[in-house]
């Protein structure tokens, strides 16, 4: 999960000018979904190729400083943030030229910084509203590509939301219904992975009484969170019909209260449809896709796990699952289920025993050589 404020003190923004290719309609930029949801694309900044996040719900473009050493960025100021997971520092720098698709921004500025914990999303520039809100961004999630558009262009049909930027940090913002109630302000994130995150005083405004709840866990700029998280079946966008969702609900304090949003509505989310994002002509226009009707997948083991390219790192434990039961802790690493290597089963980012059916019971090997059975159950 992305989402990162303008800071507190305005800069001065070096002059930018923004321009499309006459054939922009063509210049589809085909993409790849990374295991935390995010949209991962090739883009060329300064005359230097590198993988890009696209992100809505970040304020100001961001590039690694890894990525700033290898194009020559010199950064001018230093700042503190507020970003998902925490504070971060953001450094300044000047830029160029930013090209992908039918988009050529020349000049501008881009931050510098890199998310807590190291680089979990394979790229090294977030694109944020600040570069994307020139124009309108249509996002073909079943054919997995993407292409910028003049604002104005309706390139396809469906149902409308409304959709402006936030001010004062630019983000785009929406609204969704949960059981009658229409939320507003929702932050549209594409950067964020998850389907609808809430703030708790939006998620109590509903009165949303039955749902089983249990913890999940995200990554942003600034670190890890944990939320509670569910699956309601009422949940509707753009006036559709409702359907099931996996909501989570961030505790007191968390980022969306902080911003003044009632929450954010991510890739999880929009994924299940082909969008139109275009600000300027104040609207979001969603068609249903291939995986309108999809179930959420929910975990039956309780384990969220990383791939570290030898073993399922546990990185979460849910609450009230069975792994919480069986004593399980974050940092159990996995090297086998069922005497199969964990480097032969992962498919896709997707790790099929821990969603199995209810029921079932997994003979797990650990890397420390000890093995655990785990009996697989519903509990949210």
């Amino acid at each position: 999960m992305l989402a990162l404020l303008a800071p507190a003190v305005a800069l001065v923004q070096p002059q930018v000018a923004t321009v499309l290719a006459p054939d922009t309609e063509a210049r589809w930029v085909d993409f790849q979904l990374t295991p935390y949801n995010q949209i991962r694309f090739p883009i060329e900044l300064d005359g230097h190729t590198a993988w890009a996040i696209l992100d809505t719900g970040l304020s100001d473009s961001i590039v690694t400083s890894a990525f700033a050493r290898t194009a020559g960025l010199a950064p001018t100021r230093r700042q503190r943030a507020m970003a998902i997971g925490g504070g971060v520092e953001v450094a300044w720098a000047g830029t160029r030229s930013v090209r992908f698709g039918g988009l050529i921004r020349s000049g501008g500025r881009i931050g510098i910084s890199d998310p807590a914990g190291g680089i979990r999303f394979g790229a090294d520039v977030l694109v944020g509203a600040d570069i994307l809100s020139c124009c309108a961004l249509d996002i073909d999630y079943d054919s997995r590509r993407f292409r910028i558009l003049s604002s104005g262009r309706m390139p396809f049909t469906g149902s409308t939301a409304p959709l402006r930027r936030r001010s004062p940090n630019g983000v785009y913002q929406s609204e969704v219904t949960l059981r009658d109630t229409v939320l507003r302000p929702i932050i549209v994130d594409t950067g964020d992975g998850g389907a609808l995150t809430l703030s708790r005083a939006a998620w109590a405004s509903t009165g949303y009484r039955d749902a089983r709840i249990t913890t999940t866990l995200g990554w942003g700029m600034g670190g890890a969170v944990v939320t509670d998280t569910l699956v309601t079946p009422a949940f509707a966008l753009a006036g559709l019909a409702p359907h099931e969702a996996e909501i989570r609900i961030e505790g007191d304090g968390g980022f969306s209260a902080m911003v003044g949003a009632a929450g954010r509505l991510g890739t999880g989310m929009l994924q299940r449809y082909r969008v139109l994002l275009d600000p300027r002509a104040g609207r979001m226009i969603l068609q249903p896709g291939k995986a309108i009707a999809a179930p959420v997948l929910r975990s039956t083991s309780g384990l969220l796990v990383e791939f570290t390219g030898k073993a399922l790192r546990v990185v979460h434990v849910m609450r009230g699952s069975p792994a919480a039961a069986g004593a399980w802790q974050a940092g159990d690493e996995i090297c086998a289920a069922d005497g199969i290597p964990v480097t032969e089963d992962v498919r896709d980012g997707a790790i099929e025993w821990t969603i199995g059916a209810p029921g079932r019971t997994v003979r797990i090997e650990l890397c420390d050589g000890s093995a655990r059975s785990l009996t697989l159950a519903g509990f949210y």
